[in-house]
């Protein structure tokens, strides 16, 4: 399955409270740009951010959502601060997670 390309990568699955990461952050991004070229610039920029641990391009109201493990508010806010630099945005949203009922990572098949 490896040489088939179904299984992707073998992971260890940590727990992020024990490793210091208590927060998950899912942020909303909009963007008025809509090139081939603001989409790399941003692809490129969120996904050198170690914090960020997923990144989805949408379809609807919303652009682009990214997942964010952090330690804390305070973290999340340096992330953002250092972010918004990157590229131009129209509109940044965040929502704080206040508990995971349910996490998979298991592919349904």
């Amino acid at each position: 399955m490896e040489a088939d390309g179904i299984i992707a990568r073998r992971v260890a699955i940590v727990e992020p409270e024990a490793v210091g990461f208590g927060m998950t952050v899912f942020v909303a991004v909009r963007t008025s740009d809509h090139s081939d070229k603001w989409l790399v610039k941003f692809a490129r920029a969120a996904s050198a951010v170690e914090e960020v641990v997923e990144l989805y391009r949408m379809a609807g109201e919303v652009d682009d959502l990214l997942k964010l493990l952090v330690r804390d508010v305070a973290d999340y806010d340096r992330v953002y601060k250092k972010r918004i630099k990157a590229v131009p945005l129209s509109d940044v949203s965040a929502s704080f997670a206040m508990e995971r009922i349910k996490y998979e990572t298991a592919v349904p098949v």
